[in-house]
């Protein structure tokens, strides 16, 4: 009796990187960036104002754009960072601090080259609960050293129109705003990755169920033929017929095992369509997606054999290739044939185009010995797969 293997296939569900978690992270880096370039812009002031120096606006400028490149490759790495990435200085770091105290120069203010360091500082991928506690400690350098330069800033020739005071408030929050922004962003991948681990779990659950009953129905078959193959060894020399009886009775169980285990997997896959539409359905909304479901009146009797896997392989790719938002299920009979109908989003990044070439193949091969057709349409935001197959084909 061949052996069987029940260890189950590792779906990795609906990347981190949805549709929606995407958007989170843009509207992230634009409303940082547009708080930044605010801020640079209110700094500016002091060096056009007046008489300025050339030296001083091509130092500020100059010094502000370096920074900005930094700050960019920065925040840009640290969407991919993982929380056991090493922390440590690097060019970019040191090129953009240095950036930062060309604009210290520029403007004058030790607190505003703090402020722009701080932040590089900030955006490093500091493991879990240390970038809170660093950035508390930075906000109060920052004030410290704002209120050590307000007297001498607003003694300067700007002091009537009152700039400087709104500027070291700016510069004592820029950090801590950076830094809370990807805060934020940081709880929603964290939501995303809880919401993929859900999804893993649940199809992990379906197949310990299978696996379970696997084992019980084999377990037990196999103990009864251990049994009665040791008595037929005690009986072989004194009661061959005896013995013969006790093979024979193995033969019976073996020939039970495997009619068990057909039976379990006809059992398995025999499950009503509608049962695997729910099923399906229920697996993706685990996984975090909105799914439309819609199920004919007859759907009982479309043809199970041919359909269910078409189904399962469905429900497999949208979590593998969908963009982890929505996802709809149709079957229903119209004009003498079954339509099986499913439809996804497709990831914000699209994914190379033959990467769920195999198991389409493996499907369109299933409906087309089934007499039917099956029909992909990719698009630029979705993706279609539509099964068909003629009323009173194969069950």
């Amino acid at each position: 009796m061949g052996g069987m293997s029940t260890a189950p296939e590792t779906i990795d569900v609906a990347p981190p990187s949805g549709r929606g978690v995407s958007a989170t992270w843009w509207y992230t880096l634009v409303s940082a960036g547009s708080f930044v370039l605010a801020v640079l812009f209110v700094w500016s002031v002091p060096v056009l104002v007046g008489d300025p120096q050339p030296w001083r606006v091509a130092a500020y400028f100059g010094s502000a754009a370096v920074w900005c490149a930094a700050f960019a490759m920065l925040i840009l790495r640290y969407r991919r960072a993982r929380e056991d990435s090493p922390v440590g200085p690097s060019a970019v770091l040191v090129v953009g601090v240095a950036a930062a105290a060309g604009v210290g120069v520029a403007t004058g203010s030790v607190t505003s080259a703090l402020s722009l360091a701080f932040v590089l500082v900030g955006v490093l991928p500091w493991p879990r609960g240390v970038r809170g506690r660093l950035t508390g400690l930075l906000t109060v350098a920052l004030v410290v050293s704002a209120a050590l330069e307000h007297e001498r800033l607003s003694a300067g020739p700007l002091s009537t129109a009152d700039l400087w005071p709104m500027m070291l408030i700016f510069a004592a929050a820029l950090p801590f705003s950076i830094v809370s922004m990807l805060w934020w962003w940081d709880i929603v991948r964290e939501l995303d990755r809880a919401r993929a681990a859900e999804g893993r779990l649940a199809a992990a659950q379906e197949r310990l169920i299978l696996a379970g009953d696997v084992h019980d129905l084999q377990g037990h078959h196999l103990q009864v033929i251990a049994l009665q193959l040791e008595l037929a060894e005690r009986l072989l020399r004194d009661d061959p017929d005896g013995a013969l009886d006790q093979l024979r009775a193995a033969q019976r169980s073996v020939d039970g095992a495997r009619t068990g285990t057909r039976e379990l997997a006809t059992r398995f896959r025999s499950v009503s369509l509608s049962d695997e539409l729910e099923n399906a359905a229920d697996l993706l909304r685990s996984a975090g997606l909105r799914v439309q479901l819609d199920i004919g009146p007859e759907a009982d009797l479309a043809p199970a054999e041919a359909l269910g896997p078409v189904v399962r392989e469905s429900t497999t790719n949208i979590l593998k290739h969908g963009g982890g938002e929505s996802a709809r299920l149709r079957l229903a009979r119209d004009q003498g044939e079954w339509r099986f109908h499913a439809e996804n989003d497709l990831p914000a990044e699209p994914e190379a185009p033959d990467e769920q070439g195999v198991g389409i193949a493996g499907m369109t091969e299933r409906i087309e010995r089934a007499g039917g057709t099956l029909r992909t349409r990719p698009t630029r935001r979705t993706f279609e797969l539509e099964a068909r197959l003629p009323v009173g084909g194969a069950r």
